[in-house]
């Protein structure tokens, strides 16, 4: 619609949001990507391409069949979850000397990738290392239409739990991930790690790398175990964030600038004994 004054026609203004996938997306990628179980290398593939599953928000790698040892695949049934892989009817069993990984791969049905491979990856321990060139990766293929960013910042950063001032910082790292909550890393000097408890806690990031420290809070009140991580050998995209300590944003309140903010609702938002996760506004994914 033009204005009154005959002037160029309005441009209506959409927030940006992810689009749902209703459909199998697929697109090649140029990484060299190799697994392996035990010493046996199963998959090696310069021609590797990405595949995004209807409802599956990352994406997964699946490869030429001459790139993969197919004389260590065994055609099965169905994969147990009827749900996983959808229209998928051709599955394998992984097959080795000392053990069988059932319905480990399978075939997509769409005739583009009928003559390609892919793999269980995250949620599933079929095979034991992933490379993309000569870097590891953990959990799940990296989206090429995800960004993680991690930037040094000035602003005042606050974290308290159950009423207690647990971190302070006017020097903390913020890290950006596409579509999910920004995360505060923050020096340890700045953390009352007294206040904590370590635990044995491991977990895996495509993005980040490995976080080898967890902690809990030692306080009283309904509080979330693993509250707060660090990563001591961040993978190098993200060096900055090295030892620094982060915290749960679905659990704990933080204040910036002097404003409290929003605890976001996420796949991390799980509640703990005795709480309600919507006592609170909150909005957004765990970055």
């Amino acid at each position: 619609m033009a204005t009154p004054e005959g002037g160029p026609e309005a441009v209506p203004a959409t927030r940006r949001r992810s689009a749902s996938i209703d459909s199998l997306l697929w697109e090649p990628s140029e990484r060299w990507v190799r697994a392996t179980k035990g010493e046996v290398t199963v998959v090696d593939s310069r021609r590797p391409v990405l595949v995004w599953e209807p409802g599956r928000p990352v994406p997964l790698y699946a490869f030429p069949a001459a790139d993969v040892r197919m004389d260590l695949l065994r055609k099965t049934e169905r994969s147990a979850n009827p749900r996983r892989h959808e229209g998928a009817t051709v599955f394998y069993d992984l097959v080795l000397d000392d053990r069988t990984v059932r319905a480990a791969a399978w075939t997509y049905p769409s005739e583009e990738l009928a003559d390609y491979i892919s793999f269980e990856w995250f949620g599933r321990e079929v095979l034991d290392h992933w490379y993309e060139e000569d870097e590891e990766i953990f959990v799940h293929p990296r989206d090429p239409y995800s960004r993680v960013d991690a930037v040094p910042s000035t602003r005042h950063v606050q974290v308290e739990i159950e009423g207690t001032v647990v971190a302070d910082t006017r020097t903390p790292v913020l890290l950006f991930e596409t579509s999910l909550p920004v995360r505060y890393y923050i020096p340890r000097k700045d953390v009352r790690l007294h206040l904590f408890t370590p635990t044995d806690t491991r977990t895996r990031c495509p993005y980040k790398g490995v976080a080898t420290e967890y902690w809990s809070w030692a306080g009283t009140g309904d509080v979330r175990p693993d509250i707060a991580w660090s990563y001591p050998d961040p993978l190098p995209c993200v060096q900055i964030i090295k030892d620094r300590v982060a915290f749960y944003n679905e659990s704990v309140d933080i204040v910036v600038d002097g404003e409290r903010q929003q605890r976001p609702v996420s796949f991390f938002s799980k509640p703990s004994s005795g709480s309600a996760v919507s006592n609170r506004c909150r909005s957004g994914r765990r970055g």
